[in-house]
């Protein structure tokens, strides 16, 4: 045949692979996990550092990278959610904790980026240096505004600094002692760029905001300068300009109290944590939020595998679905329980489901590198949550050890009982994921393990970003949201794997390797 014929015989004969619904066809194949597939490559006609990865987590929450940390207590705490909303995604701070414990988590990723830093950390002149040394130790910073009444409101009088208290042996001294009296300040009113024009050019490092009579309004800082300069995809309020932060919550009565410490302190999205959202507890918490704070705060409800669940929790106003039950590394839910469903197919079917109310929905479990992310988005899915492939990072919680030469971290599900075990439970936001508050005895849903160090997320999660747009380069998809077009439309296919096609697309025929992942 004539090779320029070649397309016009393509279209009779019809687009290589299997669109989305024919991959999943429960009657024919049963549920599929992400190993199960592959999915086939397009045409590209644009750079990999073109691909856009925003997205929506929920209905009015939108991210630059569509990442989420889990809410397990040994991936997120303070140092987690803030490095990951620096890098644009979001980190859901765990609720295996008091509810004045989680409330501070938060509190702290929203002191630690913002333009304009509204309720800064006050004394007055008659505090001593002890309590500089002290806030310093706690909270990581030094520069304190200084009021007369030591609070926000108060006149601004001085300002002390890590270089006031550096050669300073008297901890019992005043602050009146050592503070700077004459402060380059700015007048309320300013815009957030003028404020970093004047912190530019005076050099300092705290710039505090004044009303017409010298009275403390509130403080722009230095710091926050340069990391709007090395994290430009950091996710914000778009008003506060505050960094996003998460957290999770259960359905008992008591944590309709967290939840307004929580609110309080700041939260944008509260996360539902069960490992089986479809029940009335979870219905009417949904509804409280939704009735208390409107659009205060976004709901994520879950988890769900199935539509049955998801009608459920979209009726009651749910903002966004995590989909999954028992496909974490750490999770035996399906192996003890018997219920669940292979992530694939459970996030085909509630993602194809909940998009025809607008409604974004999170991949949870499973992910364990970069080619399940492109998976799980591909079927259908917003973002993805994960939970061991950051755990073993500097910034999860807990103490490196050394195990036969290897430096590793614990790594545990919530539904373990080394997890369950933590607090009381009125404060176990691991025992209320399993409805286990009551039980005589415990049944374990998880394990306790290690996983080896990973070093920073702030080198792991630009991988991950680099990666995906790659990944989506190759499927010939430029942006994000055109995916699930794409897929829909039967653009973007599909394929089966057998076992020996999933043993040739690993390493293998080798006698030896070293697996590199990123530089």
């Amino acid at each position: 045949m004539d090779p320029k014929l070649a397309l016009q015989e393509l279209e009779k004969m019809g687009a290589d692979g299997l669109t989305a619904h024919e991959l999943i066809d429960l009657k024919v194949t049963g549920g599929l996990t992400y190993n199960d597939f592959l999915i086939l490559p397009g045409y590209i006609n644009f750079p990999a550092d073109q691909v856009s990865l925003e997205t929506k987590v929920t209905r009015n929450i939108a991210l630059k990278a569509p990442f989420l940390s889990s809410p397990m207590d040994t991936v997120t705490e303070t140092s987690m959610a803030i490095t990951m909303a620096l890098l644009g995604g979001i980190g859901i701070l765990h609720n295996n904790c008091t509810a004045d414990e989680q409330a501070a988590m938060v509190r702290k990723v929203k002191k630690f980026e913002n333009g304009f830093i509204t309720d800064p950390v006050v004394l007055s002149a008659q505090h001593k240096i002890r309590d500089v040394l002290e806030i310093k130790r706690k909270l990581g910073f030094a520069g304190i505004p200084i009021t007369d009444s030591g609070k926000v409101g108060g006149k601004l009088v001085g300002i002390v600094t890590n270089r006031d208290i550096g050669f300073c042996e008297d901890g019992e001294a005043e602050l009146s002692t050592v503070m700077t009296t004459k402060v380059v300040t700015a007048e309320h009113g300013v815009t957030l760029q003028e404020a970093n024009r004047i912190l530019r050019e005076s050099k300092k490092g705290k710039l505090p905001i004044v009303d017409s009579e010298g009275n403390l309004v509130s403080l722009v800082a230095r710091s926050d300068l340069l990391k709007n300069r090395d994290y430009p995809w950091a996710s914000k309020h778009p008003q506060t300009k505050q960094l996003l932060v998460g957290a999770a919550i259960g359905t008992r009565p008591a944590d309709r109290e967290r939840l307004a410490k929580l609110v309080d302190a700041g939260l944008d999205l509260v996360v539902i944590d069960s490992s089986q959202g479809n029940s009335s507890f979870q219905v009417d918490i949904i509804k409280h939020i939704k009735g208390t704070y409107g659009n205060r705060v976004d709901v994520l409800a879950g988890n769900v595998v199935t539509r049955d669940q998801a009608a459920n929790l979209i009726a009651a106003g749910a903002d966004g679905l995590r989909i999954g039950m028992g496909s974490g590394s750490i999770c035996i839910t399906q192996e003890v329980m018997a219920v669940g469903r292979p992530q694939g197919t459970g996030v085909y079917q509630v993602s194809q489901f909940a998009r025809k109310f607008g409604v974004p929905t999170v991949a949870d479990g499973g992910i364990g590198n970069i080619g399940h992310i492109a998976k799980a988005l591909s079927l259908g899915a917003s973002c993805v949550m994960m939970g061991g492939l950051l755990a073993g990072t500097t910034e999860s919680p807990g103490e490196y050890f050394f195990l036969d030469g290897k430096r590793l971290k614990k790594y545990r599900g919530m539904g373990s009982l080394d997890a369950m075990e933590k607090n009381d439970s009125d404060n176990s936001g691991s025992q209320a994921r399993y409805f286990s508050e009551s039980d005589t005895v415990k049944v374990a849903q998880g394990v306790t393990g290690a996983v080896v160090d990973k070093g920073s997320i702030k080198q792991f999660v630009p991988y991950l970003i680099t990666g995906l747009q790659h990944s989506l380069q190759d499927m010939g998809v430029p942006h994000l949201s055109q995916l699930w077009e794409m897929v829909d439309d039967g653009r973007v296919r599909f394929e089966r794997r057998s076992a020996a096609a999933q043993i040739e697309g690993g390493v293998h025929g080798l006698f030896s390797f070293e697996k590199r992942l990123y530089k």
